[in-house]
């Protein structure tokens, strides 16, 4: 049932901007469904738990002052006016996927469990890591929409391993697992650069697939419209973000940092491009390590983010337009 699948959040009472808790997805009614998944598949028996997983809270929790005065009714210029544009939209809070330390497979089939009911629902997803292994449990309950779908992926990796320590559903494999997904069609990456996992084997792999590679300097050389122009139009679109992806310099809180990565800018401009070019069912935002931020910066930016994509989502034709 789905009140086992998930469940508030552990910090207290709050949730994501203050919007209403949900845990009944089985008679969930939401335009935006808000959710956190908060573990990876481990690498190793006893590092299931690891910075990243702190991450959901903390994004709900960790409020800077500028956040502290942020206000529905207030005009935000990143999406042009009030976040939900003063119409009729619900967005919910759904709390944290359950995890079993004792199974740390049951918190990817409940999450996978969490996405087919939410789906179902028709709401628009908006997950939070956790790190880059939960797309995987996500993109499989994405088969629940019965429809082809083109992966946006903002990431400084491929992340085309087919497995490490023997384990194949974990951070630096998502998008290998997501190119056996009959329902995933075309894989755009953007911002790939430095070293990662990858060996040559996997960049042929990814090659040989069809994804469509755009490393951080030819996107900084041709400009985020002409990546844009190169995701095919139409939709369905799921955006899956690492932390990572983004430049150092407003995302220092990860694990691996890249110089040379995505600028606020840029960012802003895909998810906006990416909204209005066809429906995006969902994203995540994952690999943010709370411990590692500098002033807070991290957080602003991933806040920002996820504020962004829920205002160019709601103008995007998506819903009823209700004044």
């Amino acid at each position: 049932m789905s009140e086992k699948l998930v469940k508030r959040p552990s910090q207290g009472p709050s949730t994501y901007m203050g919007f209403p808790f949900e845990g009944d997805l089985d008679n969930l009614s939401a335009d935006i469904a808000i959710l956190g998944i908060p573990f990876g598949m481990p690498y190793s028996p006893d590092a299931m738990a690891n910075d990243q997983s702190f991450a959901p809270d903390a994004l709900r929790h960790d409020i800077s002052e500028a956040d502290a005065f942020y206000d529905l009714n207030h005009y935000d210029f990143d999406v042009g006016g009030p976040l939900l544009d003063n119409r009729d939209i619900k967005v919910v809070d759904c709390g944290n996927v359950v995890a079993d330390m004792g199974d740390h497979a049951a918190h990817y089939r409940n999450a996978e469990a969490a996405v087919r009911k939410i789906m179902k629902s028709g709401s628009t997803l908006i997950s939070i890591g956790g790190d880059h292994g939960i797309p995987i449990p996500i993109l499989r309950g994405m088969e629940e929409l019965g429809e082809k779908i083109t992966l946006v992926q903002v990431d400084a990796h491929i992340d085309w391993r087919d497995d490490v320590n023997g384990e194949t559903n974990g951070y630096s494999s998502p998008i290998r697992r997501a190119s056996e997904m009959d329902w995933i069609g075309d894989i755009v990456q953007i911002g790939i650069r430095g070293t990662g996992s990858a060996r040559t084997g996997e960049v042929e792999l990814a090659k040989s697939y069809g994804a469509d590679i755009i490393t951080a300097y030819e996107m900084h050389d041709m400009g985020m419209q002409a990546v844009l122009d190169r995701i095919p139009d139409g939709g369905p679109y799921y955006l899956t973000v690492d932390a990572d992806g983004l430049d150092p310099t407003i995302m220092p809180a990860v694990i691996t940092q890249a110089p040379g990565g995505l600028s606020w800018v840029q960012m802003h401009k895909l998810i906006h491009g990416l909204v209005n070019k066809g429906r995006v069912v969902g994203m995540d935002l994952v690999e943010i390590a709370p411990s590692k931020d500098v002033g807070n910066t991290t957080m602003v930016h991933a806040r920002r983010l996820i504020n962004n994509f829920i205002g160019a989502t709601v103008r995007a034709n998506y819903y009823e337009k209700k004044a």
